[in-house]
């Protein structure tokens, strides 16, 4: 294992299109309920327990080798909204173009034709970073950062916010993340032994109404 590799893969200037996304930030921005570091720690937490922890036990799954494929049909069903499952779809296509060309393996060349249209992006996380040799926490970790990085940065440019005051927020947040990538990796044991059904479904309607919300804008500055 290098864990090297994992400095890629969570490196914000990997290729996978991640830049382009504010995981629902944009959307609570605008609804207010977003306005300062708190209130972007606050839901940043929230993001992290709930949709973060959803997607990061996917992830370890993935890299555990659960099959992509049930993993994905798993992760539609975890996510109500069309036009987030659109985005992860999105997002999933250009991760797989990254990790294929930085990490070549025939994991990822079958996951690529059973779904040719893109599969959620957790589920290409995990596989990637099996690919990569890393282990079920390295993916964990890596989806769960991202959960909470995306929004944090969106806002430095959203609002406006002070950079080290966002990084402050991610700082404070180490314990939950070490926390959910943790339970992560224990649901994707879990679903080794007994299917995708004993993941987690927690569930952020708020985020799902948003995401909706935004995908009717005119303008926006993020996809999602």
């Amino acid at each position: 294992m290098s864990r090297a590799a994992l400095l890629v893969l969570a490196d914000g200037r990997f290729p996978a299109g991640g830049h382009a996304h504010s995981g629902g930030a944009e959307a609570a921005v605008r609804a207010g309920h977003i306005t300062d570091a708190a209130s972007l720690e606050e839901f940043c937490r929230g993001r992290l327990h709930t949709s973060g922890a959803v997607a990061a036990s996917l992830a370890a799954a993935a890299s555990l080798g659960v099959d992509p494929a049930e993993l994905d049909l798993a992760a539609d069903a975890r996510t109500p909204s069309p036009a987030l499952r659109v985005a992860a779809r999105r997002l999933g296509r250009q991760l797989m173009r990254a990790a294929r060309t930085t990490w070549p393996h025939p994991e990822l060349d079958a996951l690529a034709r059973r779904l040719p249209k893109g599969a959620h992006q957790p589920v290409v996380l995990g596989l990637t970073a099996r690919a990569a040799g890393l282990e079920p926490l390295d993916a964990a970790y890596c989806s769960a950062y991202e959960g909470v990085s995306g929004p944090a940065t969106a806002v430095v440019r959203l609002l406006s916010l002070d950079p080290f005051d966002a990084t402050g927020v991610l700082a404070r947040l180490a314990p939950d993340l070490d926390r959910v990538a943790r339970d992560a990796v224990e649901a994707g044991r879990a679903a080794v032994a007994e299917g995708v059904d004993v993941l987690p479904a927690r569930s952020a309607p708020l985020l799902e109404i948003g995401a909706e919300a935004h995908a009717a804008w005119a303008v926006r500055l993020f996809a999602s």
